[in-house]
C-alpha cells in the first residue's frame, strides 16, 4: 500500500494497527462492532459504505484481540466475497488460531477458494508457543506480486535472533496434545473469570470465543482514570490489579471510555481474588 491509501478494521483492534498504519502514511478507516453481540462481524453493508477508490484492503484479527471473538465461516464467506468484488486485499492476523474453544474452528482466510490473490495471513509463534520475546513471524500469500514486494522489504532488514530461529523451528513440533491441554486450560479461565464478572453490578462482559482476552464495560465513565486509580489510590488487603482501558482499541474518539480489556491468563485462583478486588474498588470508587 502506498501514502494516502486506507485499510478497514472492525473495531476495537489491536492498536498497534493504527500505529503502523499511521507511520507508513495509511490511513485506518474503522468500522464498529458492539459489545451487545459479542464484537461480531459488522454487517457487509457497513463495510461497502466505506469503500472508496483509496481502500486497499481490509485488516481482520481472527481470533480477535483485545475481544476474543473468533469468526465463523459465513462471516469469512461474507469478507471473501466483498473483498473479490472490489479488489482488495483481506489481511488476516491469525497469531490466536489454535485458541478456539467450546469446540469451534478457526476458518483460515486461507482456505477461502479463488482468494489467492486477496489473502494475506499475519502469522508469529509468539502466542502459540509462548515465545513472545522471540520476535519470530511471517507472512503467508499465493499472490506471488505481493510476495515478491515483501520480500524486498524483508531484504532491506537486519535478520531476527538465530536462537529465536532454531527455537521456532523446533516448536513446530510441538504434539497437538500440548494445545489440548492449553485449550482446556484457557476454557477453565475463561469461564471463571466470565462467571466473576457476571456477578458485579454494572459490568457487561461478551464471552470470548477465542484467545485469551476479554472486553469488559464497567460502571465507570472514564477507565483510564479508573485504572489510575487502582494503582495509586486502592488496595484490599494489600492488593490491588491493573486493567488496560480499551479506548486505546479504538480509532474513533470518545469510544470505548467505560471498557477495559482483561487476559484471562492468570490461574483461576488468581482470576477468582482479581474479580473480588475489582467488585470492591468499583464499589468504592462509585461510592
Amino acid at each position: 500500500m502506498d501514502v494516502g491509501d486506507e485499510v478497514i478494521i472492525p473495531e476495537p483492534f489491536y492498536a498497534n494497527y493504527n500505529g503502523f498504519s499511521t507511520a507508513s502514511g495509511v490511513t485506518v478507516v474503522p468500522v464498529m462492532s458492539s459489545i451487545d453481540d459479542g464484537f461480531a462481524l459488522p454487517p457487509i453493508e457497513e463495510f461497502e459504505k466505506l469503500i472508496t477508490n483509496k481502500t486497499k484492503a481490509i485488516l481482520i484479527c481472527n481470533p480477535g484481540n483485545p475481544t476474543g471473538y473468533l469468526y465463523s465461516k459465513e462471516e469469512i464467506k461474507k469478507l471473501a466475497a466483498i473483498v473479490k468484488k472490489y479488489d482488495l486485499f483481506l489481511i488476516a492476523d491469525e497469531v490466536y488460531r489454535e485458541f478456539a474453544y467450546d469446540g469451534l474452528t478457526h476458518h483460515s482466510v486461507l482456505t477461502e477458494s479463488g482468494l489467492d490473490d486477496n489473502a494475506i495471513v499475519i502469522d508469529s509463534v509468539s502466542k502459540r508457543y509462548s515465545m513472545c520475546g522471540a520476535r519470530i513471524g511471517c507472512i503467508v500469500s499465493k499472490n506471488k506480486d505481493f510476495i515478491a514486494t515483501a520480500l524486498k522489504f524483508a531484504q532491506a532488514r537486519l535478520s531476527p535472533p538465530t536462537y529465536a530461529q532454531i527455537a521456532s523451528e523446533a516448536a513446530l513440533d510441538t504434539p497437538q496434545s500440548y494445545f489440548d491441554d492449553v485449550i482446556e486450560e484457557y476454557t477453565d479461565r475463561r469461564n471463571t473469570l466470565i462467571t466473576e464478572l457476571q456477578k458485579i453490578d454494572g459490568v457487561k462482559v461478551a464471552t470470548p470465543k477465542g484467545a485469551f482476552y476479554c472486553i469488559a464495560e464497567l460502571p465507570v465513565t472514564n477507565a483510564d482514570d479508573f485504572a489510575q486509580w487502582l494503582l495509586e489510590k486502592f488496595d484490599l488487603n494489600g492488593q490491588t490489579i491493573m486493567v488496560a482501558p480499551a479506548a486505546g482499541f479504538y480509532s474513533t474518539k470518545n469510544t470505548g471510555l467505560n471498557q477495559v480489556r482483561i487476559a484471562y491468563v492468570l490461574k483461576k485462583e488468581d482470576l477468582i481474588s482479581a474479580a473480588a478486588i475489582l467488585k470492591a474498588a468499583l464499589t468504592q470508587y462509585n461510592g
